[in-house]
């Protein structure tokens, strides 16, 4: 995971814990190379006393014996006389054993075969002789280096050893030095970012709500502990109430608006009732006993008869929908979804003669709870849809599956030309129509599919369409046991 998509807290986190263990390292280095070089330097000290000493001894007698030096047992010593031939022993616990040419080799090449030749001032240097390893210092034998050069060598395994058991408690010290820093700025960055989550939260619970249409309320505000102007989380805090404040009264001036429009659609289409009823009778009045009528006439009240009907349907439609829009409560009974899909397709196969229909049905009823009258609508403005938006010839399938999860799912699906893509969208939209001209053929409102979608989201389910050419699918999903709060309009 990419360090920018960490949390903010996280990242504070990791970032104090690496600045910690950057500083805790770099002292903890520093501590281990002061303590590191004092050891050796007191290593050295002791080493430069001995070789003065066993140089001394040499000098005044002419030779290593075992024993008489007084040095811990591993300990090299070496002789590289002027005139004769180099030796050297290996101390023991009680005992020497003398070094072989090779060793002696070994020793004259670590110690620094310059300074055996021209009895330089004393020096270390550290290397290998067989498989341990050892620091060397020399010392000339007689005046000015006359007699020789003596070369000792210690074994840096002691030495290694003192070092280690210091500098172990030093990296100890770092390492809980840095998981003490993680685990405080772990407390004390949560503890200063808990009203930054506060803040979250509050948004996540305002984003969570449904806003799009209805009477909207927005209880939610940050806590005034968590609105303090003078921290920047407090500035955010305070910047969300004001924004909330502003959507508040927005949503209020939209649902007064939408709340008017409301009523007025449903005065209009109540008051619309009457008179389009008026002029349907009146027109059959005329037609039937108005005598002998000259076939034009005939034919204008046949129309008026006819676009009277759809006006009727147009009020009809609007009144229902401004009735969902008001939420009212649904009259629920237990619907058989099973018989009422039975006949809508009966009734669908009545009218659209021209058309294949099927039905797919499970053996054992399908029973939810809903309005009868207003999800046959549902279904029957679906199966309509399908009926007067494809050619002649095409197959429809009516689907209801078996409930699963709770929900239960019934399809209207045929293999007539499809939906444009742009159009979409926009389907369950109030009066979008794929054809005009065809609509109005057809008596269509422009109103079935907002039908659909209002009457199925007041009995809390969903419609949806998937299509392509050849394919169209509408999709009604169903909860099988119907929530009490459900919403229907009122009869009129």
């Amino acid at each position: 995971m990419h360090f920018s998509s960490w949390t903010l807290r996280s990242r504070l986190i990791a970032l104090t814990v690496l600045l910690v263990a950057v500083t805790s390292v770099f002292v903890g280095g520093v501590m281990a190379f002061v303590i590191k070089q004092s050891f050796v330097a007191n290593f050295d000290n002791q080493l430069a006393n001995s070789v003065q000493g066993i140089s001394r001894s040499l000098a005044s007698s002419g030779q290593i014996a075992s024993g008489q030096y007084g040095v811990e047992p591993g300990t090299i010593v070496a002789y590289y006389p002027t005139y004769a031939t180099a030796a050297g022993v290996q101390f023991g616990t009680n005992d020497a054993v003398q070094l072989t040419q090779r060793q002696l080799q070994n020793v004259e090449s670590s110690a620094g075969s310059d300074r055996l030749r021209t009895g330089a001032p004393a020096a270390f240097a550290t290397g290998d002789v067989g498989p341990r390893e050892y620091r060397f210092t020399t010392a000339p034998v007689g005046p000015g280096g006359s007699n020789g050069v003596l070369v000792v060598g210690k074994p840096t395994s002691l030495l290694n050893t003192e070092i280690a058991g210091v500098l172990a408690p030093v990296a100890a010290v770092v390492i809980l030095a840095i998981v003490l820093a993680g685990l405080l700025a772990a407390l004390i960055i949560g503890r200063a970012l808990r009203p930054l989550r506060r803040v979250a939260a509050v948004a996540s619970n305002v984003a969570s709500l449904p806003l799009e249409r209805g009477d909207v309320e927005l209880p939610e505000r940050v806590p005034e502990e968590d609105t303090n102007p003078h921290t920047e989380v407090g500035q955010v805090g305070s910047a969300l109430n004001n924004l909330l404040d502003s959507v508040q009264s927005a949503l209020e001036v939209r649902q007064a608006s939408e709340e008017k429009v409301r009523n007025f659609v449903a005065d209009a289409s109540h008051e619309l009732r009457t008179p389009l009823a008026s002029i349907r009778g009146y027109a059959e009045i005329t037609r039937r006993f108005g005598g002998d009528l000259s076939e034009d006439v005939q034919h204008n009240i046949g129309r008026i008869e006819s676009e009277a009907q759809r006006m009727t349907s147009l009020v009809e439609d609007l009144l229902l929908l401004a009735r969902l829009d008001a939420e009212r409560e649904l009259a629920t009974t237990d619907v058989d979804l099973s018989r009422l899909l039975v006949d809508v397709v009966s009734d669908a196969n009545a009218a659209g003669r021209d058309h294949e229909w099927e039905l797919d049905i499970p053996d054992e009823p399908v029973i939810v709870r809903g309005d009868a009258a207003k999800l046959q609508q549902v279904f029957t403005n679906l199966v309509a849809n399908a009926r007067v938006h494809t050619p002649a010839g095409t197959r429809v399938v009516v689907e209801l599956a078996e409930p699963r999860d709770g929900h239960v799912l019934a399809r209207v699906r045929d293999d007539g030309p499809g939906i444009p893509e742009k159009l979409r969208p926009q389907l369950f939209g109030r009066f979008v129509r794929g054809d005009s001209s065809r609509a109005r053929s057809t008596g269509s409102t422009g109103l079935g599919l907002s039908i659909v979608n209002a009457v199925v989201e007041a009995h809390h389910g969903t419609v949806s369409v998937a299509s392509e050419p050849g394919t169209t699918i509408f999709t009604v999903q169903l909860p099988v046991q119907q929530p009490a709060e459900a919403k229907q309009p009122q009869p009129a």
